[in-house]
């Protein structure tokens, strides 16, 4: 099954889109700031309608499917997600499975508990999520979406507030769900990370993809200096690269050469 985005263009954030993800890859959606990579997964997510196009899953308009499909398919991680209640981490992860409110206590529970694991949230399961450090909330949010079990894994900066070692968890979480079958959509500023993990690279600039394929191709040494205007080179072996950087031109404007 695929995930797909075709659209004309979406007023003054993408322009003439299209693509195709699919279950059982990691895609990483890179580009640099403002290049249209949150508007892209918001559209995908089924959360915003383009001017002049759709999203398909599966080969069907997403937006006439029904909300319940939609929430069982598509977990979705937005940059900065707001939590309406200060509840506590166990109950904020207990929403995630409002999709399957008919599905059997058992499954519920053993849902709830494999997301407490996966982000390893044992200790602080019955701690209030306004007492929680950003990291800690942002792998509390994660755990929320992963206890939905849904068929793809939508997540925008989804390492962006977390330390190494929860990161590299995370990552390898993301790539185990690949593996047994569900789709992974991630937007990523850390290039060697979508180097070194994903199947597929979409790059965007300016609302347009510039750049698609395997990460080798995606991420090319000319690509990446084009495109994030910063000279650049990749060091290290497959599956262990490290970007190296140059000063960025002149003629770059104040953050967009700026790797995050």
């Amino acid at each position: 099954m695929t995930l797909a985005l075709n659209l004309a263009g979406v007023a003054g954030r993408l322009d003439r889109v299209s693509l195709q993800c699919r279950r059982g890859m990691v895609t990483a959606i890179c580009g640099p700031n403002g290049a249209g990579k949150s508007t892209a997964l918001v559209c995908l997510a089924g959360l915003m309608l383009p001017d002049n196009g759709e999203t398909l899953l599966g080969g069907l308009p997403l937006h006439r499917q029904t909300l319940s499909r939609r929430a069982r398919w598509i977990g979705y991680l937005p940059q900065s997600p707001e939590v309406a209640w200060d509840v506590s981490v166990e109950v904020l992860i207990s929403l995630g499975r409002l999709p399957w409110k008919d599905a059997p206590s058992i499954e519920t529970r053993e849902a709830i508990e494999d997301a407490i694991a996966a982000m390893d949230l044992q200790e602080l399961r019955h701690r209030p999520v306004s007492r929680l450090s950003g990291g800690e909330r942002a792998r509390a949010l994660m755990a929320r979406v992963l206890a939905t079990q849904p068929g793809w894994l939508l997540a925008d900066e989804p390492f962006a507030a977390l330390d190494l070692a929860h990161a590299a968890s995370l990552m390898r979480h993301f790539r185990q769900q690949a593996n047994v079958g569900r789709g992974v959509v991630l937007v990523l500023h850390d290039l060697a990370t979508a180097m070194n993990h994903a199947d597929q690279v979409v790059v965007l600039e300016k609302g347009r993809v510039v750049a698609e394929g395997p990460p080798e191709i995606a991420l090319s040494r000319e690509v990446v200096t084009r495109v994030w205007n910063c000279p650049a080179r990749w060091l290290g072996e497959p599956g262990e690269r490290a970007l190296s950087l140059g000063a960025p031109s002149p003629a770059a404007s104040g953050l967009r050469g700026r790797l995050s």
